[in-house]
């Protein structure tokens, strides 16, 4: 860990690092976990550069994803990509569409979606704008179900970034809550989307720019544009050190948003 703060030292401060231009995302393998992916729209905006996207269409009662046709359930993880792309225009993104026709979400879902980013796709990074509230997630052992998952792609080395519910801390909600093996997001407004706070808060750590530049709801402040502002950073790092750790990674943005200051 040391050579790391030695190298990372040297560049002095967070605006250096973020803004080197090797920090662009190159490389990373970044899924969004949410409602699919419009691809057209993205090529409109971001022409050639902008890497193939593969995919699936998760449910609970089929063992593997259908078919990802370049098509989304609704705008939200469009808008969700397209943020992760302003920061981290390289990424190589995967969309796990978890709610298709049926335009609902059910835990096993997810779990299935993460176990396939893990296992099929190796991603590194993946974001979570999405959440269960804890009074729809009573049942312990589907809580310790997504628990478990969560902690195994910790142990795998892999970033998982989360959005914390927006009436935070009224209501809380899962995975963010799960915070200590992932990278859990409230929402802020900053100047620039380059910028964060470390902000801990009923289990919720960071804090980054929510609002979008892509979609019908965009502008709207929100936990949903907090996280993939978070997941872009985090690839910017991994541009730079592949080998990074997910808690590398966390004490890293950790530093750098006290460097801020």
């Amino acid at each position: 860990m040391s050579d790391v703060f030695d190298e990372l030292s040297r560049l002095m401060s967070r605006e250096r690092l973020l803004l080197d231009p090797r920090a662009d995302g190159r490389g990373v393998r970044v899924c969004v976990i949410d409602s699919g992916i419009e691809r057209a729209t993205l090529a409109t905006k971001y022409g050639t550069s902008l890497q193939p996207i593969q995919g699936g269409i998760f449910s609970v009662d089929q063992p593997e994803p259908a078919a990802y046709d370049g098509h989304q359930s609704t705008p939200h993880g469009t808008t969700v990509a397209d943020i992760i792309l302003t920061l981290a225009p390289a990424v190589q993104l995967f969309s796990a569409d978890v709610f298709g026709p049926a335009g609902t979400c059910e835990v096993e879902t997810v779990i299935k979606a993460l176990r396939w980013a893990y296992e099929v796709w190796n991603c590194k990074v993946i974001n979570l704008s999405l959440g269960v509230t804890e009074q729809k997630l009573q049942q312990l052992p589907k809580r310790q179900q997504l628990l478990r998952v969560i902690e195994e792609g910790y142990f795998r080395d892999i970033v998982i970034v989360a959005a914390a519910h927006n009436d935070h801390p009224f209501t809380r909600s899962y995975p963010a809550m799960f915070a200590p093996p992932l990278l859990s997001v409230d929402k802020g407004l900053f100047d620039t989307p380059m910028e964060y706070a470390y902000s801990p808060r009923e289990q919720i750590e960071f804090a980054a720019h929510s609002r979008g530049y892509l979609g019908p709801f965009a502008v709207e402040p929100a936990t949903s544009w907090a996280a993939p502002h978070l997941t872009g950073i985090a690839a910017r790092l991994l541009s730079l050190r592949p080998d990074l750790k997910p808690f590398e990674i966390k004490t890293l943005l950790y530093w750098m948003a006290r460097a801020a200051k």
